[in-house]
């Protein structure tokens, strides 16, 4: 195997064991959270808490090796050139299948069926528009930590802005399409039914697009100091 190969395995491996650990926390800490009270605000409030803290946990921790977790946040450093669209693909696919993994295991640790399709519906203009802000700004938040030579605030960054996504957004900013689609194998607290997905995936899309817009507009002359795969993302 080429150093190359090497490299790229050890990146697919990062993107995918961080995607299954950040789709675990979703789930397993929303489950926790109405396991403990039925109380809706401190049901969110715990679910918020919990993605932000690991978030910030598994970026420091894999960040020397590819910490991306979402494939729009891949996409866009594809589009920027930070990573080939090859690369990029392999990203994804070993973010969208970890992050079945960890709806998996999540729902096995709580003592429920492997996978139980959600029947949460999460549809409504509302909604989709909550979804295209979430992931605008989180896209805007990585890149322009990268682009201004502060990669080493990304943990933080992310984290932050994602807890405060999960309340300012009216769709609690799933903002990933791999933590998304992970989300319908879990009826709890965190799932999202598979009729909702579609428009979801597309509102994300949306959102990383602006961002790409607004990021050359407020980074004109910067470039891509460090890859997003060395930093992250995803949220909830």
């Amino acid at each position: 195997m080429s150093a190359r190969q090497d490299d790229l395995v050890r990146k697919v491996a990062a993107e995918f064991v961080g995607t299954a650990f950040l789709v675990a926390t979703v789930i397993g800490s929303g489950i926790m959270a109405t396991n403990l009270t039925s109380d809706v605000g401190l049901q969110l409030l715990a679910n918020s808490l919990i993605t932000g803290g690991m978030l910030v946990a598994l970026i420091l921790t894999l960040q020397p090796v590819s910490a991306a977790f979402n494939p729009v946040v891949t996409a866009v450093e594809a589009f920027f050139g930070g990573v080939s669209w090859r690369d990029a693909a392999c990203f994804a696919a070993a973010q969208v299948a970890g992050g079945a993994l960890g709806a998996v295991v999540a729902n096995l640790m709580f003592d429920l069926d492997a996978i139980s399709i959600s029947t949460r519906d999460r549809s409504g203009s509302g909604l989709w528009i909550g979804e295209v802000i979430a992931t605008l700004g989180l896209v805007i938040v990585i890149f322009g930590s990268i682009r201004s030579g502060r990669t080493e605030t990304i943990a933080f960054a992310v984290a932050g802005y994602i807890v405060a996504a999960y309340w300012f957004t009216s769709s609690t900013s799933f903002a990933n399409p791999a933590v998304t689609f992970a989300r319908m194998f879990s009826d709890t607290f965190a799932g999202i039914a598979p009729a909702s997905v579609p428009m979801f995936l597309a509102m994300q899309v949306v959102g990383a697009g602006l961002a790409v817009v607004l990021v050359r507009v407020l980074y004109p002359a910067a470039t891509l100091t460090q890859t997003p795969e060395s930093v992250p993302q995803p949220s909830a």
